[in-house]
């Protein structure tokens, strides 16, 4: 009896802490490299967590004093050492899955071997300090059924398109605006086209294979596929996959150093899809240095607002808290001006580019000003929501240098109380201190209060706000961003503000 609920002991508390490690190699892609680090960052917590889980495993003891009270003890243990919810939960696909079943039966033969060579089971908790390790060894053993799936939902999805010889892809990648230039360009060709554009956040070469065999009809036109990647390769691999027709690069700049190394690195990697285009059209920013420098011998249609000396660009540019205007001339010369409810001078630039590319599908410049008009933020990249007695400016999803300072700009044009909320930038490399530090420096010449999320986490913040004139009364440090969010209420009540949310630390990058 004791051995049976010392194994059910073990059992909760293992598949806890398994699945809370299962959970962050989710989110960081199954990067085996990515998650090490990880471990690497995160190992005292780890340890404490294993020992918390190893003492009330061996509670079980307290049986015999009483099952009541044993049963008591270790319950509130369970209750304070179980992973509180996640922004992202853990999703249970096939991988996961398979995780599971193989850690099962590896935890079987473990209790069978214990029991036939120790003659016990008290080295059985021991393992749960190796289950960051011991996770890997069980992802190794799946990698080869892993790769056979894969390839035969990569080899179907081929299968799809190649059964439509008519459809038009269109490639977008960059360090930042290619979600919002993929939306842009889904709702700009649809004046013509029947399109379809990558969902959500489908830019890897699996989640470009999901949209293929679950989203892509035979009655579309035209494919907008949205191109991620962390590491060298990645883009290749999937222009591998679909062969796209035309590309547009809308930035290039310091994004997943962590995983890059270099900014060469990140050149080389978006530049892939620029290699793959044969006789198509290639878009990019001329207002990116980057793109602007790297030499290519392709044919290219140059985009900007700041770089006048390119194909296309926008003029007499006005923005405020209610949205842009600006204007730009079509074929013929004619001027034509946009209105969209669209804030931050930087959506300008992604606009002026998807509307280079819908001019070069055939539709005319007059033909997009309606549907300009209608466009709709991206969900948590600039989404502006209204509220009494304050706005909110929406800009949680990832952080990056230079959308951050257009963030920082849009919310300038806004009148009454500007109050930033953000826990800094991650995923930066080595430069995530001073790219964090310029970025102090820049909100504090912006924001009438600043509110940071993560006192560790936002230390170069802080230093780079203490270096200007900023109030120091208006600079709070907070642990959560509930937290942040109540006192940016209470701040100088009866008067108007507007909250600027930038960035929300994912998962594995909260304490």
């Amino acid at each position: 009896m004791i051995n049976i609920i010392f194994i059910l002991s073990f059992s909760i508390n293992f598949y806890i802490l398994f699945l809370e490690n299962v959970h962050i190699f989710q989110l960081n892609h199954y990067k085996l490299d990515v998650q090490n680090t990880w471990v690497s960052k995160n190992i005292k917590s780890l340890i404490i967590n294993s020992l918390l889980f190893i003492f009330i495993t061996f509670l079980i003891l307290f049986i015999k004093f009483g099952v009541l009270f044993g049963a008591l003890v270790y319950l509130v243990m369970l209750l304070w050492v179980i992973p509180k919810k996640a922004k992202k939960p853990l999703v249970y696909t096939g991988r996961v899955k398979r995780m599971i079943i193989i850690s099962l039966i590896l935890n079987i033969l473990i209790i069978i071997v214990s029991l036939l060579c120790f003659k016990n089971l008290s080295l059985l908790p021991l393992i749960s300090i190796s289950i960051p390790y011991y996770m890997f060894l069980i992802d190794k053993i799946n990698k080869p059924i892993n790769s056979l799936i894969n390839k035969k939902y990569i080899n179907e999805a081929k299968k799809i398109l190649k059964g439509m010889p008519n459809l038009t892809i269109i490639g977008v990648t960059g360090s930042y605006g290619k979600t919002s230039m993929k939306t842009f360009l889904g709702e700009l060709l649809s004046v013509k086209y029947n399109t379809l554009i990558t969902p959500k956040n489908y830019n890897t070469t699996l989640g470009v294979v999901i949209t293929i065999r679950e989203y892509l009809k035979s009655t579309h036109e035209i494919f907008v596929c949205e191109m991620g990647a962390c590491y060298k390769g990645e883009i290749k691999e999937i222009c591998d996959l679909v062969n796209p027709d035309h590309a547009v690069i809308t930035s290039i700049g310091p994004q997943h150093l962590e995983t890059f190394k270099s900014i060469e690195n990140v050149i080389n990697t978006k530049y892939e899809l620029v290699d793959s285009i044969n006789d198509g059209k290639i878009f990019l920013n001329f207002d990116n240095e980057y793109i602007k420098k790297r030499k290519s011998d392709k044919k290219y249609i140059s985009y900007g607002i700041e770089n006048k000396k390119v194909d296309y660009t926008a003029y007499d540019i006005k923005t405020n808290s209610k949205g842009l205007t600006f204007k730009m001339k079509d074929e013929k010369g004619k001027e034509i001006t946009f209105t969209t409810s669209l804030i931050g001078k930087h959506n300008v630039l992604n606009l002026v580019g998807a509307i280079s590319v819908a001019i070069n599908f055939g539709i005319p410049m007059k033909s997009l000003v309606r549907a300009v008009r209608n466009l709709k933020p991206v969900k948590h990249r600039l989404e502006l929501i209204p509220g009494k007695g304050k706005n909110i400016i929406d800009d949680a999803y990832n952080s990056n240098p230079e959308g951050a300072k257009g963030a920082i700009d849009a919310l300038s044009e806004f009148e009454g109380l500007k109050i930033l909320i953000t826990p800094g930038m991650v995923e930066l490399g080595e430069k995530e201190y001073e790219l964090n530090y310029e970025f102090g420096k820049y909100a504090a010449g912006k924001c009438d209060y600043i509110l940071l999320v993560g006192k560790k986490q936002t230390k170069p913040i802080q230093e780079g706000i203490k270096k200007t004139s900023f109030d120091k009364e208006k600079l709070v440090v907070v642990e959560k961003i509930e937290e942040a969010l109540e006192i940016a209420d209470k701040i100088e009540p009866g008067k108007h503000r507007t909250i600027l949310l930038e960035n929300d630390l994912p998962d594995q990058y909260k304490e």
